[in-house]
């Protein structure tokens, strides 16, 4: 199967500006050592791009100027975060600013080569884990990310459960994420969450703190998947069918950043992997006029930034993102359609 980008069919879409930001959500890289078929990175194991120390520092230097501005969760994600060389490093350094950090864990990372401490490493400096499980039946799971998926993620979730995670009280946050099979909206979330709690904890003990569901987003391997059944149009009819304007206010991209594994930075996500960049109303003045560095912008670049050009990391240091317009397209329906579907689950 093809991991290009779908053809996007031009769809409009309700205009979005940004609330305050709270959140930076960093990729770490597109190396993973799953190829999960609902992916839209199209992470896996031959993969290469990965965030270098510079970035990472840039990721810190970032935290370090905007704390005071209400910048309090690190959301790490990939690919698998965890197998960026410098993923400990990050996570240490973050907490050390008081930072909350969250690491979107496939659970079978734990048991990689050289990962084997990896859950402690995340108990000990009291990570969130935000861990994939799309089904709790083991031939689903396997479908969606490869045969024994399933049998490991048991596992990696009773590693997670003895060090306390999910525990009343244990201040070690567990929650798990999931996702449809194919072309069609997640049930509603509570209901589902009790399925998880109960088939789960059933079969192997297992206690988490909430679920998450996800829509999947036609884009990347899915959306190329899509293409290929002939279901693209399909499923994109269904989401703006389902389209709920009071999903609207809680959409992530009103509070987060999405950066890339080379620091530069989306609105969300989704939108970092169509290529679609964050439009700044204006650069900083000192900014645009700096030639050095990963960061330069000519000093044309003081009018509206044009869809082509990316804005850094460090150009947002000291700048005020609130009210700044959102760049939104057809696929921001997968946000809005039915319960609403974001990082953190429904939104209904």
């Amino acid at each position: 199967m093809r991991d290009t980008l779908p053809n996007l069919r031009p769809i409009s879409f309700p205009a979005l500006r940004r609330g305050a930001l709270h959140t930076l959500q960093v990729n770490l890289g597109y190396v993973c050592n799953l190829q999960c078929v609902h992916c839209h990175v199209a992470a896996g194991p031959r993969r290469t791009e990965a965030m270098t120390r510079e970035t990472v520092d840039a990721v810190l230097g970032f935290l370090r100027q905007s704390r005071a501005s209400g910048v309090r969760t690190l959301d790490l994600t990939g690919g698998a975060p965890e197998l960026n060389a410098h993923f400990r490093e990050l996570v240490v350094e973050a907490r050390a600013l008081g930072v909350h950090v969250m690491d979107r864990c496939n659970l079978t990372v734990l048991e990689e080569p050289g990962q084997e401490d990896l859950a402690d490493f995340l108990a000990s400096h009291q990570v969130e884990v935000v861990a994939s499980l799309p089904c709790y039946l083991e031939d689903n799971v396997d479908k969606q990310r490869g045969n024994g998926v399933f049998e490991s993620s048991i596992r990696g979730l009773q590693t997670l459960n003895a060090l306390g995670y999910g525990g009343p009280g244990s201040g070690l946050t567990l929650n798990l994420v999931y996702n449809p099979l194919g072309p069609s909206l997640p049930p509603p979330q509570v209901e589902l969450e009790q399925d998880y709690r109960d088939e789960l904890g059933t079969r192997f003990g297992i206690t988490f703190n909430s679920l998450f569901a996800l829509a999947n987003m036609p884009i990347k391997r899915f959306g190329s998947m899509l293409l290929s059944l002939g279901q693209f149009d399909q499923y994109m009819a269904l989401l703006q069918g389902a389209h709920r304007e009071e999903n609207l206010d809680g959409v992530m991209c009103r509070g987060l950043v999405s950066v890339d594994w080379q620091g530069y930075v989306y609105d969300c996500d989704f939108n970092q992997m169509l290529g679609l960049p964050l439009r700044l109303r204006r650069l900083p003045m000192a900014r645009a006029a700096s030639t050095s560095g990963p960061a330069a912008v000519a000093p044309s670049a003081v009018s509206p930034i044009r869809t082509k050009d990316r804005v850094h990391l460090t150009d947002l240091i000291g700048v005020d993102l609130e009210n700044n317009p959102i760049v939104v397209a057809g696929h921001c329906y997968g946000c809005t359609a039915g319960q609403g579907s974001s990082c953190g689950g429904a939104l209904a």
